[in-house]
């Protein structure tokens, strides 16, 4: 058996299969774990979340940005999809698929990894970031999943602090586990820009390098951050970043946990 982390597909469906083909992956003898947005912006999102739901136990996901923002604009009336959705939005199985979307946790842990879309927040040690994660889970599985997807949106609080409560609390939550990549030295988010490494000063630090990061010990796999691909391979212990821009004409990326070899494919045209 072997596991693979891959990261982020957002709809490439046949750059995974080519991916797929070139690991051999065995779906009765392998699993298979996403960093998260399975879906957006790619031609064949409904492909994907068919493909990955199909594997039931063989695959594992979190949720992305993206991933959360296709569950608003399914749940929420207001909040309109991305156009390279349409397909799913028409397809007769979408609130099947949109209802096995949204019990994705937000982190997941196993074999001595941890798997998030976009990083941890530096302020928070591994019991407590499942924690939170659970929080947020328990929300999304229950009846109130639709406040809570309309809510998430913005950028504030962006300060982790014990007492935040209700909306505010499970909006940073969200936007640290799935937009994050830079903080500041007080460990707030900075969510405004997405460049890679060379945008990094000394009040713009990459989450994973922050100085008072409690997860340094913990091998983390992330996607999200795709500019990262610039900077691969990232000289940091434990820190597994696997967004390589598929969507953007670059490569899908997998790296297989037992010996942490990596294998990649072209997503360009």
């Amino acid at each position: 058996m072997a596991i693979y982390a891959i990261g982020d597909v957002q709809g490439c469906f046949q750059a995974l299969q080519k991916l797929l083909s070139k690991i051999n992956f065995n779906a009765q003898q392998d699993q298979l774990w996403f960093t998260g947005d399975l879906v957006s912006r790619g031609p064949q999102s409904l492909e994907v979340l068919r493909f990955v739901k199909s594997l039931g136990t063989a695959a594992q996901t979190v949720l992305g940005n993206h991933d959360l923002h296709a569950l608003a604009s399914f749940y929420c009336d207001s909040i309109k999809p991305h156009p390279s959705l349409q397909p799913l939005f028409a397809a007769n199985d979408c609130a099947e698929l949109f209802d096995w979307l949204r019990q994705q946790p937000l982190l997941f842990s196993n074999h001595a990894y941890v798997l998030v879309h976009a990083g941890i927040l530096p302020a928070w040690d591994l019991s407590l970031a499942k924690q939170l994660a659970q929080e947020v889970a328990i929300k999304l599985q229950g009846k109130a999943h639709s406040k809570l997807l309309y809510n998430m949106y913005g950028n504030h609080p962006n300060l982790w602090q014990t007492n935040l409560i209700g909306d505010a609390r499970y909006r940073l939550i969200i936007n640290a586990f799935t937009r994050m990549r830079f903080c500041k030295v007080d460990g707030s988010l900075d969510l405004t820009s997405k460049k890679d490494l060379s945008a990094a000063s000394a009040d713009k630090i990459p989450w994973f390098l922050h100085p008072q990061r409690k997860t340094k010990k913990v091998k983390i796999l992330f996607g999200h951050w795709a500019a990262l691909y610039n900077n691969w391979p990232i000289a940091v212990e434990n820190i597994y970043p696997l967004d390589s821009g598929c969507v953007w004409g670059n490569a899908l990326t997998a790296m297989q946990l037992e010996d942490e070899k990596y294998f990649s494919v072209g997503c360009g045209a």
